[in-house]
């Protein structure tokens, strides 16, 4: 979410696909040079045209970004939040990390790694493992510990972080209905994010279709969030559940038609505006629903002016869709998960997209059940129809995967082939053992 609270960055970055991209605000990377073109007073067409030209870039497919979030653990406290100041100590003191990924920080005291592009998904792999194990050092020097799960499965949603931007967004999210779901999304989840290139723009259609519809069965193979404040919620991924109650106009997926980078220019401009920023680089709520179209038309006046491309930009990194466009496409709706799953998680990801045999065996498997978003949240694969796809495309994907990540996806092949899902090794644990011990498996960490 917030690339601003806490970041370290180990190398240069060339491509935008090294940039954070979890619900942030404030946009990500290096903040745009304030250009004549940012400060120009919006029209209509002239929005339409930025963003519909931005949203995807043409290119050959194979590089791989990945994100990762985890839950931030005190290893002797596990019930209690990690105190702000303390996790700014640690991170600000980081060395560089030898894979180049970014640290950053989520509301809720999260702590995310976001890889530059690799060539390929397993060199990706590498090095985010590479990073996570430099990282993982320096949090048990201090007795913390960082649990991928998608969900915190024991602690009531809280914000640490004293970023103005994230008091900004809660009193948005309160304004529109969804005040809850706004404060457990962001303090309370955690995902894999798979950023993939775009590809040929003869293909993109037919590429972001797909990845639309393979997220209700990945869904639900990534599932990793039974839990909430240490009891079962009933539905396999919390944090997708979370997200399904959350504007839609700002969460909900986009159509898959004909125009990808149209539709997304549609979505944007009629998205409700979230956040203005004010003349000193704060951000001030909006506390009622406005199109951003209707702010650009002058249907309505925000923070006392007419918007600016540099406004239509930060009101982009406000959406939040499971698939967004930003050059290159970020596949939102993983749940993050302990090894071994999510390196398996982001090779499947990658190969059903980026391998044309594995895709088109995906596309046919995924057909039955696109749009069974909620259904791939609540049920997971004891719905038989997302097992059945679900099955079909780990089988695709074991057949294309790099050797070098084939372990760890035949392990998720087989526990799909049980019905089961990463999930259900953490609710095993809780049952056995309570929802603290659950907590702290997952950091592999010894109390």
């Amino acid at each position: 979410m917030g690339p601003e609270d806490g970041r370290r960055t180990g190398r240069p970055r060339t491509d935008p696909r090294s940039n954070s991209t979890g619900p942030d605000l404030e946009g990500v990377g290096p903040v745009a040079p304030v250009t004549e073109e940012r400060t120009a007073v919006l029209d209509l067409d002239a929005a339409v045209a930025h963003v519909t030209g931005t949203a995807l870039r043409p290119g050959p497919v194979g590089s791989v970004g990945l994100e990762l979030e985890a839950h931030l653990v005190d290893v002797d406290a596990p019930g209690s939040r990690v105190p702000w100041q303390r996790i700014r100590s640690l991170v600000d003191t980081l060395p560089a990390l030898p894979g180049g990924s970014r640290v950053t920080l989520e509301p809720g005291g999260q702590v995310e790694l976001s890889t530059p592009p690799y060539p390929d998904v397993a060199a990706a792999v590498a090095a985010l493992r590479a990073d996570r194990d430099v990282l993982a050092a320096a949090l048990a020097a201090d007795r913390l510990a960082a649990a991928p799960l998608g969900a915190d499965p024991l602690r009531r949603p809280a914000r640490v972080s004293p970023a103005p931007r994230y008091a900004a967004m809660a009193e948005h999210f309160t304004a529109v209905g969804c005040a809850r779901a706004g404060t457990v999304m962001m303090t309370g989840t955690a995902a894999l994010q798979v950023n993939l290139d775009a590809g040929p723009c003869a293909g993109w259609s037919e590429r972001v279709s797909l990845a639309h519809q393979l997220g209700p069965t990945l869904v639900a193979v990534a599932a990793c969030s039974p839990l909430a404040g240490g009891h079962p919620t009933g539905w396999v991924s919390q944090r997708q559940r979370v997200w399904g109650d959350l504007d839609q106009a700002r969460c909900g997926p986009l159509l898959g038609g004909a125009d990808p980078c149209g539709e997304w220019a549609g979505y944007a401009l009629t998205a409700p505006v979230m956040l203005v920023r004010d003349p000193d680089g704060g951000a001030v709520a909006v506390r009622e629903r406005v199109r951003f179209a209707d702010w650009v038309t002058g249907e309505v006046l925000l923070g006392g002016r007419a918007p600016t491309t540099a406004d239509l930009d930060y009101h982009l990194t406000t959406l939040f869709p499971p698939v967004r466009p930003r050059g290159y496409l970020e596949i939102r709706y993983l749940d993050a998960a302990p090894e071994p799953w999510w390196p398996a998680l982001a090779a499947v990801t990658t190969v059903l997209l980026d391998d044309p045999v594995a895709a088109g065996h995906a596309a046919a498997a995924t057909a039955p059940v696109a749009g069974a978003w909620d259904r791939a949240a609540h049920r997971g694969l004891a719905d038989p129809a997302l097992r059945t796809a679900a099955r079909a495309c780990l089988a695709a994907a074991c057949a294309a995967v790099p050797p070098a990540l084939r372990p760890e996806v035949e392990a998720l092949a087989d526990l799909v082939d049980r019905g089961r899902c990463p999930g259900d090794v953490v609710l095993d644990t809780a049952r056995a053992a309570g929802a603290p011990a659950a907590l702290l498996a997952a950091t592999g960490a010894a109390r």
